[in-house]
C-alpha cells in the first residue's frame, strides 16, 4: 500500500474517496502538548491504509490532511487530525 500527497505516473483505476480522523484529548496537564499531533498523523496514516485495503486498492494519492485544536468550552483541548485521499488500483 503506497501513499502519496501528490498524484502517480502510471495508469490507474480511481476507486474512490477515503478519509480517517484521529483525536486525543489533552488534560489541563498537557494543554500544549502539541507534539503529540505527530502520532495522530500516523494513526490517520494507518486507518487509511487499512480502509484503502479493504477496499481493493493498491494505494493513495492526493492525501490532504487537516489539523484542528477544539476547546469544548471548560473541556479540555482536543487535537484532531483528519485526512482523505483518492484511493487507486494500478493497471498493467
Amino acid at each position: 500500500m503506497f501513499q502519496s500527497t501528490g498524484g502517480i505516473g502510471q495508469p490507474h483505476q480511481v476507486l474512490g474517496i477515503v478519509n480517517a480522523t484521529a483525536h486525543l484529548m489533552l488534560s489541563s496537564e498537557t494543554i500544549d502538548a502539541f507534539e503529540s499531533m505527530d502520532q495522530l498523523f500516523v494513526e490517520v496514516q494507518e486507518k487509511l491504509a487499512e480502509r484503502a485495503t479493504a477496499k481493493g486498492a493498491d494505494g493513495i494519492i492526493d492525501i490532504r490532511f487537516n489539523t484542528q485544536s477544539v476547546r469544548v468550552q471548560v473541556a479540555p483541548k482536543f487535537l484532531v487530525v483528519t485526512g482523505y485521499g483518492t484511493m487507486v488500483k494500478l493497471v498493467q
